[in-house]
């Protein structure tokens, strides 16, 4: 689990990575810079996500495959893993003006290499 969070850390511009429980929002595995709330970004990415599938399932639109929060401070990245997709979330926490094309492709990799 750390080293897919590792590649993920070492894209320019992102502030942490963790992998956390879609059903509960608890954080699996985590590696942030100081000052992230690590149990506050596993709640929002565990609502939205829940949230999310709902919502997508209701439209007839499938499964989400990557989602982007953007805010005034930074962006919320998320690529849903794990069984069917939907056990665990790999989450990046990023600066506004980061990479979102790498960020994403790691993001992936981490998602299909079952962390």
């Amino acid at each position: 689990m750390s080293a897919a969070l590792d590649l993920i850390t070492r894209v320019r511009g992102v502030r942490g990575a963790m992998l956390v429980s879609a059903e509960d929002g608890l954080v699996v595995a985590e590696q942030l810079m100081e000052g992230i709330k690590g149990s506050a970004v596993a709640a929002l990415a565990a609502s939205l996500a829940g949230r999310l599938r709902r919502a997508m399932e209701a439209s007839g639109t499938g499964r989400s495959v990557f989602w982007h929060l953007q805010a005034e401070q930074g962006a919320l990245l998320v690529v849903p893993s794990g069984e069917e997709s939907g056990n665990l979330l790999v989450v990046a926490v990023a600066e506004p003006d980061v990479n979102i094309g790498l960020v994403r492709l790691e993001l992936l990799r981490a998602a299909e290499a079952g962390t």
